[in-house]
């Protein structure tokens, strides 16, 4: 499936979304944020029986961040104000990321600045290839982190590397994300694809209703109290354990083979 500026492709359970302008290195648009909408609609469609999301770019890039070519000489009085496009174009995008149904794995093939850095980091797990960087560009521009960087960031790497990150405006090499735990796996550039690939099989093809409750339970730890995510813990294994999945689980232990589980 095509839409503005995005690729879709579902095979069985597993969809790859692609960022699809890589003559600016995947910059964002607004045309590509509508077509990152349109493109989650049919990830969350039913019918798709998707059951993990890949995020990757098209090209050497895997986003470069907001595209700034309507502010080159001549267009600045067009654009809209800084951040005046957050709340009702790159919000919603970010928010339907983190409540997603399925376990998502981006795939960074290349840069990852900026705005672009903020949506390889919505990664359940995050590969990198060996030649991809992350930088928080921002301040290079004049401007400060937006689009969640300054909450996701502290919570992978801590605070005092996120600061410097953010302040320096330095890049990021894939190894020293590695290091830090910005990232799960790198990966030769070469063998980016099928890693994505062979993860998202795996998690795919593993109970879908348990795995959306495991993303659920590690947003929400941040923010609650040890009492509060003991309690959601609890509601959410009563929801799995009355899961079709649950019962095939036990079976396949028992009987001692893999697990053939529905998502259900």
């Amino acid at each position: 499936m095509e839409f503005n500026r995005i690729l879709l492709d579902i095979d069985a359970s597993v969809a790859t979304l692609r960022l699809n302008h890589p003559e600016v290195l995947n910059a964002i648009s607004p045309e590509l944020l509508a077509g990152f909408g349109e493109a989650l609609d049919a990830v969350e469609a039913p019918e798709n029986g998707v059951r993990c999301l890949v995020l990757t770019g098209v090209g050497r890039a895997f986003c470069a961040g907001a595209n700034l070519q309507s502010r080159r000489e001549g267009d600045g009085a067009k654009a809209p104000p800084a951040g005046a496009t957050l709340e009702t174009q790159y919000h919603p995008l970010l928010r339907r990321l983190r409540g997603l149904h399925c376990p998502i794995i981006t795939a960074v093939n290349g840069i990852a600045a900026g705005a672009g850095m903020s949506f390889a980091l919505m990664g359940d797990m995050v590969l990198a290839a060996q030649s991809a960087y992350f930088l928080q560009a921002f301040r290079r521009i004049g401007l400060v982190p937006d689009c969640g960087s300054t909450w996701l960031l502290p919570r992978r790497i801590g605070t005092a590397r996120a600061i410097e990150l953010s302040l320096l405006g330095e890049k990021l090499p894939a190894a020293t994300a590695l290091e830090w735990g910005l990232v799960n796996r790198v990966v030769d550039d070469a063998a980016l694809g099928d890693a994505a690939a062979g993860l998202a099989r795996n998690l795919a093809d593993g109970p879908t209703v348990a795995l959306s409750m495991i993303r659920e339970l590690y947003w929400q730890s941040p923010e609650n109290s040890f009492e509060d995510q003991l309690a959601l813990e609890c509601r959410s294994q009563r929801v799995a354990g009355r899961t079709a999945d649950f019962k095939e689980g036990v079976q396949a232990f028992l009987e001692k083979r893999p697990a053939r589980f529905r998502g259900a």
